[in-house]
């Protein structure tokens, strides 16, 4: 059941932040659905073709799809005094959907009974997949690539999985939250992990 929901979160969350980001740049209303899917569905797929299941497996998700092109629709046809509020919001959306795919793809390696590494990189991929591609096809610097603290609880959440400690649906569901937290105080409080500068003389 819980696998269910968290794609089901995970599914509007990334189709919103696509969807307005899109809109940001000003693409046309191709550009806007084009980019809400491939966020919402775009770490699913890169982490299906790693861990060996068939891409194909993505368009059995039927009722999925439906969920994104509803909340890509609604997000269009918001009223522009709402969406200008998306800076202070927009973040949130990634956060949720950031948790609860991390949460999803690993459930769904420690299905396939996959060792602890590849539990951590399907969190990894799931949760941060869609948003590097929407980054890039929006012309931004993928959020997973600076040193702001993003993967790293995708990680966490795969790590805790990995090791059965969260076992229940209630506890998947506190997991979900937990991370979300994370996420949302990391860029509250700017937390970010060390990084170095090169300067090219």
């Amino acid at each position: 059941m819980a696998w269910e929901v968290l794609s089901a979160i995970g599914t509007i969350a990334f189709a919103v932040s696509g969807a307005i980001i899109a809109m940001e740049e000003e693409y046309d209303i191709f550009g806007v659905y084009l980019l809400g899917v491939v966020t919402a569905f775009g770490g699913g797929a890169i982490r299906n073709l790693l861990i060996g299941v068939p891409v194909s497996a993505l368009w059995e998700q039927e009722f999925m799809f439906q969920l994104a092109f509803v909340s890509i629709t609604i997000v269009f046809l918001f009223p522009h005094k709402l969406l200008g509020h998306w800076n202070r919001w927009g973040y949130f959306f990634d956060a949720i959907g950031l948790s609860a795919f991390a949460v999803q793809g690993a459930i769904y390696a420690v299905e396939l009974e996959l060792p602890l590494f590849a539990v951590i990189v399907a969190a990894v991929l799931t949760g941060s997949g869609g948003g590097i591609i929407r980054d890039m096809l929006a012309g931004r610097k993928p959020l997973v690539l600076k040193s702001e603290i993003y993967a790293v609880w995708a990680a966490l959440a795969g790590l805790f999985i990995s090791f059965d400690s969260a076992n229940t649906d209630l506890m998947l569901y506190s997991l979900f939250v937990f991370i979300t937290i994370l996420r949302v105080l990391s860029y509250t409080f700017k937390w970010r992990l060390p990084a170095r500068k090169i300067h090219i003389i």
